[in-house]
């Protein structure tokens, strides 16, 4: 019974070390912000933020106050880690993290989106309620056990992420290498692997044990006969993955999410050797069960459909975007483009070119060049800027897109004015041209 399988009480060695590891990574993710200068470039510097549509009032704030936010998110990272005020504290790094997350998008990163959905998950988990400063204070907290749906949440979601990862590898430029080949050219400085990084062999190794990686990993995990293999291959291609991508905290995360696929008492022997282990098995309901059920199916559900809502788009994701994100889309295609935009005066029927670097960053000039929701939005921008001057504008743009080195292609209808047109979250924009 499936009441009886969530609600069963397990060890809760898992969690505890997880929350540790999850704090630490918070607040690593929060100060190499500052020390790496991205908050600097992404926060800062630009004039304009290409927020998440929908959600243009949460802006950075001014000045250089976007430093101390992301020290007292570090903070909140640190008491998760060490379990002090735990709910309050994961609650707000989880709100202040998701208005980082949706602020701005330019440097949008898959494991941005995955922790913005795990911190919300974490301010319902039971995971002070060991080694922890919340128990120090109050021992009444103290707990060894806790219900099996916290382990299974993760189990699922990680499936679900590494599913989607695998079966969104297998297109034609990834299965013949085209897209790594062009990955790998701007690695070849790399001392020691550089070179290496530029054999054809390498190519197929990276494509193909992505894909067998990505969709075979959780299996791998959960039957115990090959447990301890799987997680050496995911050290090893995580370890990678950082080296060769620079992506942040997320490799380190997905080796921290291992402590729920080994045994508990094997997780508690290596963390918390004074801890006393559970393995009564009790089921125990709280009166909320039915909800608590509920809110779970929902969760997955949820997580499930979110990933495809690109086919219900026209033309291909690629080159559209529509449903790109949210949907573990990783590291999957090259772009490159070259964007224009036409200002014409209506009273005057006078028109000039804008200049780009006038209003953008490097990367952001480079968004703007080869996402169409970021064309849009960059259009709704000059309307404004022009408005404040008292001119009423229209804005057209002339984009040429080239996708994984294919020839250059016209990406947006230069007739259109963008200016007047709206954004449409589930529906797909006729000013896109085709990719065909």
């Amino acid at each position: 019974m499936i009441t009886d399988f969530l609600f069963k009480r397990i060890d809760n060695s898992g969690l505890v070390v997880f929350r540790i590891f999850f704090g630490l990574l918070c607040f690593l993710e929060s100060v190499g912000a500052i020390l790496t200068g991205w908050v600097n470039r992404v926060m800062i510097q630009p004039k304009f933020t290409f927020s998440f549509i929908g959600f243009e009032w949460l802006q950075p704030l001014p000045g250089n106050w976007m430093y101390l936010y992301y020290v007292i998110m570090g903070l909140f990272g640190l008491f998760v880690m060490l379990g002090y005020k735990y709910r309050f504290s994961m609650l707000m790094f989880a709100v202040m993290w998701t208005a980082t997350y949706l602020m701005q998008k330019s440097s949008y990163n898959n494991h941005y989106y995955l922790l913005f959905v795990l911190s919300f998950v974490m301010v319902f988990l039971p995971a002070n309620r060991y080694a922890s400063i919340d128990v120090r204070l109050n021992p009444k907290l103290k707990a060894y056990s806790m219900p099996n749906w916290c382990k299974w949440l993760f189990v699922a979601q990680l499936f679900i992420l590494y599913t989607y990862a695998s079966i969104a590898k297998l297109y034609p430029d990834w299965l013949d290498t085209s897209v790594i080949a062009l990955m790998m050219k701007g690695k070849a400085h790399f001392p020691i692997i550089g070179d290496l990084l530029q054999q054809k062999v390498m190519h197929y190794f990276i494509a193909y044990g992505g894909i067998l990686f990505d969709g075979l990993i959780i299996p791998l995990l959960l039957y115990k006969p090959t447990r301890k293999f799987a997680f050496f291959g995911s050290i090893f291609f995580h370890i990678f993955n950082s080296v060769v991508f620079h992506i942040g905290i997320f490799p380190f995360l997905s080796l921290a999410f291992c402590l729920f696929f080994f045994e508990p008492k094997t997780v508690r022997n290596l963390f918390l050797r004074n801890k006393p282990f559970y393995d009564k098995g009790e089921v125990i309901l709280p009166r909320q069960h039915k909800l608590i059920t509920t809110v779970l199916v929902v969760y997955v559900v949820v997580n499930i459909a979110l990933p495809l809502r690109h086919h219900f788009f026209k033309d291909n994701v690629l080159w559209t975007e529509e449903g790109h994100r949210l949907a573990w889309r990783m590291m999957l295609r090259t772009k490159s483009g070259s964007a224009s935009f036409t200002v014409v005066d209506k009273e005057t029927n006078k028109s000039s070119i804008v200049k780009l670097k006038d209003h953008l960053t490097k990367k952001q000039q480079s968004r703007v060049a080869t996402k169409p929701d970021f064309i849009w939005q960059f259009a709704q921008y000059l309307k404004q800027e022009y408005a404040e001057k008292g001119q009423d504008v229209e804005v057209f743009a002339r984009v040429y897109v080239s996708v994984n080195g294919k020839p250059y292609k016209q990406l947006i209808d230069p007739k259109v004015d963008l200016a007047s047109t709206e954004w449409h979250h589930f529906k797909h924009h006729d000013w896109i041209l085709p990719s065909k």
